[in-house]
């Protein structure tokens, strides 16, 4: 049988850490009676830099059950990056990897069919929202148009989808060969290439606690993977100079007849509106090219993505230490 790990990036989670730990096992323990996976499948926790007391919790789980497992990054790194250590750090050990969140927002019942489409030949198993009904109308937009554009430019996203999804070892392999600093997992992953495909379920209302994505942090994702996935943005603003040095040229036929036809053009604000116009066009041409030279910049650093402080319940030696803590745990009541 198959090995399954999921793995959960935790950041300030002390709230649900322990409804969602208590959810997870018996969704596990009811996939090992079952025998659809093996005993020596884990959950996973990646614990991204938090404040409270979110490691704490994740120790104190794998202390009383080798069930858990836990990864805590030197310092926050973000959700991407802390979700790219838990893959990464599992890959070897693990058959078959599942993300999602740890908010209890992503229904867990669906890991059961991803097995199935796992055991089915499918190396890639994204979990897509049915509706957006629970979302408000803000929200609801923004996310469609963002879907939307990210398509008009060019990048391959499976429509309302997130994070929460399956991959097989070699699917892990393949995503390991994608090297860019600017991580925007949800248009690498179908760049990999497998086999894949999807599974429809509902999303819950958060359990507990605040949302972990603002509107500012939402909107630095958008423009991450906007930027990330394509440059038609700097092509768009090449098409834009090139029409508007055509209406200038026009322009100029036009300045040109009004003089030799004695006509006089006040013209005042014709010239000051165009100024402004023009400059901000220049700014904005300007910003978006230094967002990718920044990007550049960025990735010719080769800085690590993530820096792994600590990892309890992963390796073969700490799982048998792990259940002799939990064996001798036992004896003790």
């Amino acid at each position: 049988m198959d090995k399954l790990y999921l793995v959960i990036p935790c950041y300030n989670e002390e709230e649900v850490l322990g409804e969602t730990a208590r959810r997870l096992k018996e969704k596990m323990e009811s996939l090992i009676a079952r025998k659809q996976i093996a005993e020596e499948s884990r959950i996973v926790f990646v614990n991204d830099g938090s404040r409270d007391r979110t490691w704490s919790l994740i120790q104190e789980l794998n202390t009383r059950d080798p069930l858990f497992a836990g990864i805590n990054l030197a310092r926050n790194r973000g959700h991407q990056n802390a979700l790219l250590a838990g893959l990464m750090t599992v890959k070897e050990r693990a058959d078959v990897v599942i993300s999602l969140d740890a908010d209890l927002q992503d229904d867990i019942d669906a890991i059961d069919e991803f097995v199935e489409k796992y055991h089915g030949g499918f190396d890639i198993v994204y979990g897509v929202r049915k509706a957006r009904e629970k979302d408000t109308f803000f929200k609801r937009t923004t996310a469609q148009g963002f879907y939307k554009v990210m398509r008009l430019m060019g990048a391959d996203l499976v429509y309302n989808h997130a994070d929460y999804r399956l991959m097989s070892r070699r699917a892990l392999d393949g995503l390991a060969e994608f090297g860019e600093t600017n991580l925007f997992l949800r248009g690498i992953v179908p760049l990999i290439g497998y086999p894949s495909t999807t599974v429809e379920y509902e999303r819950n209302e958060r359990f507990a606690g605040e949302s972990k994505y603002p509107l500012g942090k939402m909107i630095s994702f958008a423009l991450e993977g906007l930027t990330s996935f394509s440059i038609k943005p700097i092509r768009m603003i090449t098409s834009l100079g090139f029409a508007i040095f055509v209406v200038s040229l026009i322009m100029f036929g036009y300045v040109l007849s009004v003089h030799f036809a004695g006509r006089t053009v006040p013209g005042w604000s014709t010239i000051v509106l165009s100024l402004w116009a023009i400059g901000g066009l220049q700014l904005l041409a300007i910003g978006v090219i230094g967002e990718y030279i920044g990007k550049t910049y960025m990735e010719t650093k080769s800085r690590p993505k993530f820096i792994v402080e600590r990892a309890i319940g992963i390796s073969e030696a700490e799982r048998q230490t792990s259940a002799a803590r939990s064996a001798a745990g036992a004896a003790l009541k």
